[in-house]
């Protein structure tokens, strides 16, 4: 063979490979990088940038994607139920959360009779972090509907937590005919922070703020907005999930990831087309959720008026047509974790009335 045409053969194979999806699979006991100690000052465990290092509770699939000049590969896990019901539920997480903390919301959805396919979004946790990334929910929405249709799912209910509260609604109103159901589990979103007074800082700014991240300042930020002042050591391996990102080698470009998606949900609001949504909603809230992008260097004044979830939420249930409200009264942003009984005693409920409604 010439060095023509093995050149020619090598650019053949590399097309190839863009074009299709690929998927790997990573067994949920078997990290691909050990965790090493952490410093002295910083106790607790070092996670690589994409989290190697931490087990997920099931095996992690890996799908690459085409996406803006560059392979990006999404992590998500796929879980059979032991007698299927024939409907699918997609998880998706939120901003200080990962597709690992749905965990027990998985385990009672398959014992349910439900297909669980929990992803982590591009730029967060196990996925690809790219040095550079134009983030929108539409880009997000996008990458979740060719993992779906990669995975053969044409129709799907969408359980949405906080950040992936936006991105669902996003998802709903681009791919309407395959969202089934749509539950949104204390979205934040439900205003828009710019409007109501939240003064913009930059993405240089974000990016400064992100690389202080410890694991001291998520357990204090968590416990006063997410658990309404209450904190239980159930919640502590999420915590360290976090910070162990942070305490590696690889910071600089979580932090750098992050900074880009504060952007995209302080500036790409939502809220102003809820009533466009046609899928059956319903809206599970903890009352006593206070979060809010921005609020700590938002005005003084302006302050106690974000983050108001019983108002939010019941705006939100006025907006989209036919929406359904579950108040959760003494649980905060998390109440899948807070309180999980109580939750997915909810949550099926609710999943099953939407479904006969759907029928």
């Amino acid at each position: 063979m010439t060095s023509i045409s093995r050149m020619f053969c090598a650019v053949i194979a590399l097309a190839v490979s863009i074009a299709l999806p690929v998927f790997a699979d990573e067994a949920a006991s078997s990290p691909t990088v050990a965790s090493s100690p952490a410093p002295a000052d910083n106790d607790g465990p070092v996670y690589g940038p994409e989290l190697q290092g931490f087990d997920y509770p099931y095996p992690v699939g890996r799908f690459a994607i085409s996406s803006q000049r560059q392979i990006v590969r999404m992590a998500y896990m796929d879980v059979a139920p032991k007698r299927p019901n024939g409907r699918t539920v997609v998880l998706l997480h939120g901003k200080n959360f990962c597709a690992a903390t749905w965990k027990e919301s998985i385990d009672v959805l398959t014992d349910a009779g439900y297909r669980v396919i929990a992803p982590d979004q591009i730029g967060f946790c196990k996925s690809t972090k790219p040095v550079r990334y134009q983030y929108t929910f539409q880009q997000l929405a996008r990458n979740t509907h060719a993992l779906l249709a990669a995975l053969g799912v044409k129709k799907a209910t969408l359980v949405a937590h906080s950040t992936g509260g936006m991105i669902a609604v996003r998802y709903a109103l681009m791919y309407p005919q395959e969202t089934e159901q749509l539950v949104l589990v204390n979205p934040i979103g439900l205003e828009d922070w710019k409007a109501k007074g939240v003064p913009s800082i930059s993405i240089d700014d974000w990016y400064t703020r992100e690389l202080k991240t410890s694991a001291d300042g998520i357990r204090n930020y968590e416990q006063a907005t997410y658990y309404a002042g209450h904190w239980d050591a159930r919640y502590e391996p999420w915590v360290q999930m976090l910070a162990g990102m942070y305490r590696g080698a690889g910071k600089e470009v979580v932090a750098w990831n992050s900074a880009l998606l504060y952007d995209m949900i302080y500036t790409q609001p939502v809220v102003y087309e809820f009533g466009q949504i046609r899928t059956p909603t319903l809206l599970l809230i903890g009352d006593k959720d206070t979060t809010a992008i921005g609020k700590d260097f938002a005005p003084s004044e302006i302050r106690p008026t974000l983050g108001r979830y019983p108002e939010l939420a019941k705006r939100a249930v006025e907006a989209i047509p036919g929406a359904r409200l579950v108040e959760f009264a003494e649980l905060g942003h998390a109440p899948q974790m807070q309180d999980p009984h109580a939750f997915h005693q909810a949550l099926l409920a609710g999943l099953a009335a939407l479904g006969e409604k759907s029928n």
